[in-house]
């Protein structure tokens, strides 16, 4: 039955789109951060241009 292709591509569209959002959410929220401590001291850098 031809007629009811429409709403077959439609319901595949829906489901590869919530696939693809939860897909990203998913690996949004489980990326875990290393958090490094180190001293915030800046380095000055004097640059004198003799032109």
């Amino acid at each position: 039955m031809p007629q009811m292709a429409p709403l077959n591509w439609l319901t595949l569209y829906f489901f590869f789109v919530i696939i693809l959002v939860l897909f990203n959410i998913l690996n949004f929220y489980s990326f875990n951060y290393i958090i490094k401590i180190q001293n915030k001291t800046k380095k000055i850098l004097n640059f004198n241009w003799k032109w």
